[in-house]
């Protein structure tokens, strides 16, 4: 029995990156015999085992052999007679195919290292178009390292356009798409994930909403992460990302690619009130460029207010503010000018009381005019306050 350090771990040392975890592959071993050294089995597919004290995950060698659509198409043979080289070839990309043995020897068979030092990501070998998800997981790996300027090798590129056009990338799972997807977005460069897509195809199946709009999400995520860097993760940034990405959408739109890709609730509310609510938030007039307003109303922010629940959900409205601050900066808005007026705004129609209106004797369906009136009005010279401040 011989284990192996494999993959990421590898790759991210030589590359000075901080190793967050780390990944095994174990050469001559039974499952019998992990048990009983007290590794716990947890792969169904294919024997993957955690280590007792560390938790970190052991993997028998395998090969693995197409034998239907998708990622999950393939027969394994995790038997003892699999060699390392065997598990590095069935790899996706050379700079992840090295191993390092327990004296720390690098295992290199496909000169991974020497793409790693010319900044290439380059596939292992033609068995690469088995797995549609590559195409997907090849992308995230261009965002993630772009800043230490690799690129992807052309032969590769086409590669992926081939795997595209063939219909394959339908075959995957919305789960498996948007995980990467997700990872790509909260990256240094997420815009190279989508224009990576964009130039192999990769977007048909899976974001075509995005396909007449992509340059400019492009050029809006690029943006954004300029200001962002070093990325501070969380369900916050990926939020804004997405939102950045989709706000040029309808909100139809937006609605039918957050179902495809089946995104969390708190990520697909905030995009699809963005993509609904935009003309408001971002509406600008040249005129008015000096002021927070623009040509935000009384009656406009009412609707807004109304629309998005923010009487009962603060939070999520907040939310909603900070995920267009990208989209709007980057169509010349005065944001923070303008994120103060609505908040101004919200607080004072929300000093509003509903007793008040009751007390003066109005009843039945008229107190819902009454109020929204009211708050109009409280909105109203929030606006005016702000317009003569400018002047």
């Amino acid at each position: 029995m011989q284990v192996y350090l494999v993959g990421g771990a590898v790759r991210d040392a030589l590359l000075n990156r901080k190793v967050t975890e780390r990944d095994y592959v174990v050469v001559g071993a039974t499952p019998e015999q992990m048990i009983a050294k007290g590794f716990t089995q947890v792969g169904k597919d294919f024997p993957v085992f955690l280590h007792p004290k560390t938790n970190e995950e052991y993997a028998l060698a395998r090969t693995e052999r197409k034998s239907g659509k998708g990622y999950t198409g393939f027969i394994c043979d995790a038997s003892t007679g699999v060699t390392l080289e065997d598990d590095l070839t069935r790899r996706d990309l050379t700079v992840n195919a090295m191993a390092q043995d327990s004296d720390g020897k690098i295992i290199d068979p496909h000169n991974g290292k020497q793409d790693l030092d010319n900044k290439c990501l380059r596939h292992v070998s033609d068995a690469f178009s088995e797995d549609p998800l590559r195409v997907f997981r090849v992308a995230r790996f261009a965002a993630r390292y772009a800043y230490l300027g690799f690129t992807i090798a052309d032969e590769t590129l086409a590669l992926m356009s081939t795997m595209a056009a063939s219909g394959e990338l339908q075959a995957l799972s919305a789960e498996r798409v948007w995980q990467e997807t997700r990872r790509s977005l909260v990256e240094r460069s997420p815009e190279v994930y989508f224009a990576t897509l964009s130039a192999t195809g990769g977007l048909n199946d899976w974001f075509s909403e995005l396909i007449p709009v992509i340059n400019e999400s492009i050029e809006v995520l690029r943006s954004a992460a300029k200001k962002d860097t070093p990325p501070t993760g969380g369900i916050t940034l990926l939020i804004a990302r997405f939102t950045s990405l989709c706000i040029s959408l309808s909100e139809e739109q937006v609605s039918a690619l957050c179902r495809r890709l089946k995104t969390q609730n708190q990520v697909s509310e905030i995009a699809t009130l963005a993509c609904k609510f935009k003309g408001i938030l971002l509406s600008k007039d040249d005129n008015l460029a000096s002021t927070a307003s623009h040509v935000l109303t009384a009656d406009s922010l009412l609707m807004l207010f109304n629309g998005t629940d923010a009487w009962r959900r603060p939070e999520r409205f907040e939310s909603l503010l900070n995920a267009v601050r990208h989209y709007a900066e980057f169509n010349g808005v005065m944001w923070d000018a303008r994120q103060s007026l609505i908040a101004q705004a919200l607080r004072a129609a929300n000093g509003v009381n509903v007793q008040d209106i009751i007390a003066k004797g109005i009843k039945g369906p008229a107190i819902k005019d009454a109020l929204n009136e009211e708050k109009r009005s409280a909105i109203e010279l929030v606006i005016t306050h702000s317009l003569n401040a400018t002047k």
